[in-house]
């Protein structure tokens, strides 16, 4: 009898701290952990990179339209490392939530981190497509033995702003083939190609422009901003070298090619290291502003063993014309201004942050 009692008794301790551990379980499994940390350098074998655009996808809102594009990737890269994600997000959508699913995604997958730039368009070209991706990836094998080729945006603007950009992306097209030339590659040697745009409309006509000049290339396509001040058409190119750059790096103004004021159309590199960063953005509109977007910039680079005078090439995102100007007087500050890095600068429509007045990311050699 007094066996029965005891087992009695434990019996219904056990019932009563039963709901207390499926309380404590149920609070266990709702702690969400913070994504990690994306990194602000990553640093790449020249030999072996890879240039890559997602394709556009209208399904579902934005967090299912990136995780599809992150999923596309990982088939593209085919095992290679995934260092740099450059993501231009148009829509609604809070462009925020892309870097908590590239974090949760590779974290998830157990792979290293990438850099990420983030950038908010003016427009992609598929209605309710909200986000596309160009990737850079480190492939196993040696894809590029001489080295590669980074060719600034060749811009083409005509003052009204409804004019159409087909036009203007031939004029784009015939400015980056001078350039090219001047590498002694060939338009097959072009790897990925990203045109921005001041309208989509007639897109298709943009679109066999430069598929007929660059077939095998992975293509981009988007409107930098809603209500653009002018018309224009700007393709930035990567291409494979064909011959021997002769130095590391050779920074170059092609005859024949419009000049841009603090800036080198082109970039050969046959060192055997580069370094990409994440974006910097400013944090507000004034002068100082750039400067210190600048100075974080520096930082991350002299992290990776680099500084601002080994920069090659620059992207800048100004949203404004008058950013714009605050950017290319201050760049000979940080950049070797006696042989300044190529680079892309167009305005866009918005950051990720609300008070960010232009963001920037380069890539770097490392000696």
């Amino acid at each position: 009898m007094r066996g029965c009692t005891l087992l009695a008794i434990v019996c219904g301790l056990a019932i009563l701290a039963w709901p207390a551990d499926k309380k404590k379980k149920e609070e266990e499994t709702q702690t969400l952990q913070l994504p990690k940390e994306l990194p602000s350098t990553v640093v790449g074998q020249t030999h072996r990179l890879m240039f890559y655009v997602t394709p556009l996808s209208a399904k579902g809102l934005l967090s299912q339209q990136v995780r599809d594009a992150l999923k596309a990737l990982s088939r593209q890269a085919k095992g290679g490392q995934i260092l740099k994600i450059r993501a231009f997000v148009a829509g609604s959508g809070d462009v925020r939530r892309v870097r908590d699913l590239v974090s949760e995604t590779f974290t998830g997958r157990k792979q290293p981190l990438p850099v990420l730039t983030l950038v908010q368009s003016g427009g992609l070209p598929m209605a309710g497509a909200q986000v596309v991706l160009e990737a850079v990836v480190e492939d196993r094998k040696e894809r590029n033995p001489k080295g590669l080729a980074f060719l600034s945006a060749q811009a083409a603007y005509s003052a009204n702003p409804i004019d159409p950009v087909a036009p203007l992306a031939e004029k784009s097209v015939a400015a980056l083939n001078n350039t090219l030339a001047a590498a002694g590659s060939e338009p097959a040697d072009v790897l990925r190609i990203t045109c921005l745009l001041s309208s989509l409309e007639n897109v298709a006509a943009v679109r066999k422009v430069v598929a007929a000049e660059y077939p095998g290339a992975a293509q981009n396509y988007l409107q930098t901003q809603r209500a653009p001040a002018r018309a224009v058409a700007a393709c930035e190119a990567v291409a494979r070298l064909r011959r021997d750059a002769g130095a590391p790096v050779r920074l170059l103004n092609p005859s024949g090619t419009p000049a841009t004021p603090g800036a080198s159309e082109l970039a050969l590199v046959s060192a055997p290291q580069l370094v990409f960063t994440s974006m910097q953005a400013s944090f507000g509109y004034q002068e100082q502003d750039v400067r210190l977007a600048f100075e974080r910039l520096q930082k991350d680079l002299e992290q990776s063993g680099v500084s601002a005078h080994d920069v090659i090439f620059a992207h800048y995102y100004p949203l404004s014309l008058g950013i714009a100007n605050q950017v290319r007087k201050i760049e000979p500050e940080f950049m070797d201004a006696a042989h300044p890095p190529a680079s892309t600068l167009q305005i866009f429509e918005g950051l990720p942050a609300m008070d960010a007045g232009f963001a920037v990311d380069v890539v770097a050699v490392k000696p």
